[in-house]
């Protein structure tokens, strides 16, 4: 007898493991599909030199107690064993330009954020709070940003623009440039980009910044191991080839690489929308609506470097650096030269374990185009299908991590020396383990002239297909988690959901 299950999920990336276990919680049965060696998609890990790295998820904000992330990690049970620690207070970000020297701070708590930055710009102390006052009540507009309630778009607020609203703040040309200095967070164009990202993004991390001890991925650990406590199956190394359809073009089971058949009453796609439209076949999808999404352009994808250090060589620093060329360059930071590149990068530090004011690792970021690796685009590389790129391309790496490293060294003098090993990756390897388009880091640009053009439902054209995941909503811990349960509202109703999530916020209030 083929297992038939209530809800097959694609894709193990965090929209499909929170998508499945609000349902496994509902009593449904829950089958998961995961085409690599490692679950979690942007939450995956990898170590070297018996140290862990983070792939996608360098921190997360909205973590305190009362506060949103909170409370959705609070009900899918996973809060209280999350070990993370608290980043500075005063400066959780800090921003820099040029060979300035000066770190503008981007602080927790509104307060506080206003208070760090008007040291800087003592004039500006109204316009801060005006800034801080105006991505609350953004966010506010969106749907289960405050976990429950709203649950529609205001389409004036999806048309605010990033640069327009940052002028009308202040029109002081540095704290502009001070106010977007991690637009990093949402692919650094802040030109054409809907002030809603921008909002989303930072107010999380205004509210409260917190970086997971031991990496990302115990995210997924920890959601894995829920889900088999409600009886949910989770399958790697079982990439989907197939979707089989029924006569009435209902989906009725899927077929994986390895010739296994998966039934059930519904799925949810966390790949790739792209991927999803491939599989479910592009004859079953309205032309117009084919157009929109192919008309996508994506994030920029990024190259990184990791740095194992010899010990007791640099201090540890509890923030991230976001370092730009030229205050001007904040605009449009993924826009880069060959001679000018690293025009941006992010920077940050893991503690040692065994001398904690000594950093054991640096992680940094820049932006890298997909273009720029096109001569290996037909390659492939994971730890559950590993093959060699070759000499070139293991060159050009090595000469972008001298590069990055002689930009780095400006920041950090005498970082050269304190390096034992250095590891890169590439857009190549986004692409491979995470299974975005081209690499992207992002899923999509989004314009605020057509907000709604890479707004996608979460229902498909196929009756009992969802979507979840990145591309379909919000990127990020958070945006992924909201996005993950509007598509559950839609398979089993928005007053359930509702009524599950206020009783865990009333729980939570009451203790």
């Amino acid at each position: 007898m083929k297992k038939e299950y209530d809800i097959l999920v694609i894709g193990s990336g965090l929209g499909g493991l929170v998508s499945a276990l609000v349902l496994a919680k509902e009593g449904l049965k829950v089958c998961i599909l995961e085409k690599n060696n490692q679950y979690g998609g942007n939450l995956q890990t990898f170590s070297r030199d018996k140290l862990i790295f983070d792939t996608g998820v360098h921190y997360l904000g909205g973590l305190s107690k009362g506060q949103n992330l909170h409370q959705y990690f609070s009900y899918l049970e996973i809060m209280d064993d999350l070990e993370i620690h608290k980043m500075n207070e005063d400066g959780y970000d800090k921003i820099t330009f040029g060979d300035e020297g000066i770190e503008y701070p981007h602080a927790q708590g509104y307060d506080n954020f206003v208070q760090q930055l008007a040291e800087f710009f003592p004039n500006e102390k109204e316009n801060l709070e005006s800034y801080c006052e105006e991505i609350q009540y953004v966010c506010s507009q969106f749907p289960r940003y405050n976990v429950i309630g709203k649950d529609n778009y205001d389409s004036e607020i999806l048309h605010l623009n990033t640069k327009r609203f940052i002028e009308s703040v202040t029109s002081d040309k540095k704290l502009q440039s001070v106010l977007l200095g991690s637009n990093f967070l949402y692919g650094g164009d802040s030109e054409n980009i809907p002030f809603y990202v921008h909002a989303l993004t930072v107010n999380s991390y205004i509210q409260s910044a917190y970086k997971c001890i031991k990496g990302g991925s115990q995210i997924s650990k920890l959601l894995i191991r829920k889900l088999r406590q409600y009886g949910a199956e989770v399958h790697k190394h079982s990439e989907v080839s197939e979707m089989i359809f029924n006569e009435n073009d209902r989906l009725t089971s899927v077929k994986t690489k390895t010739g296994k058949e998966y039934s059930a009453k519904k799925f949810i796609s966390n790949i790739e929308i792209r991927s999803t439209i491939k599989l479910m076949g592009e004859e079953r999808l309205k032309k117009s609506f084919l157009n929109r999404v192919m008309s996508w352009e994506p994030v920029p994808s990024c190259f990184s470097v990791y740095l194992v250090l010899k010990p007791h060589t640099i201090p540890v620093f509890n923030y991230n650096i976001y370092h730009h060329s030229s205050e001007e360059h904040v605009w449009s930071t993924y826009r880069y030269t060959q001679e000018t590149w690293p025009d941006t990068y992010m920077l940050s530090s893991t503690p040692s374990k065994h001398d904690p004011e000594f950093a054991e690792s640096l992680t940094a970021i820049s932006y890298m185009d997909f273009e720029e690796v096109k001569a290996w685009e037909d390659t492939g590389n994971t730890v559950a299908d590993q093959h060699e790129r070759g000499v070139r391309y293991e060159k050009f790496k090595q000469e972008k991590a001298e590069i990055l490293i002689n930009a780095l060294e400006k920041k950090i003098p005498g970082l050269r020396q304190a390096i034992r090993n250095i590891y890169t990756s590439s857009p190549l390897s986004y692409r491979d383990y995470i299974g975005s388009f081209d690499g992207n880091m992002y899923g999509y640009i989004k314009n605020s002239e057509n907000p709604l053009k890479t707004m996608v439902s979460p229902r498909t054209k196929i009756d009992n297909l969802f979507l979840t995941g990145q591309t379909v909503n919000m990127h990020g811990i958070l945006g992924v988690t909201i996005g993950a349960f509007i598509t559950c509202a839609e398979i089993l109703g928005k007053e359930l959901i509702d009524e599950r999530l206020k009783q865990m916020v009333d729980q939570g209030e009451s203790k």
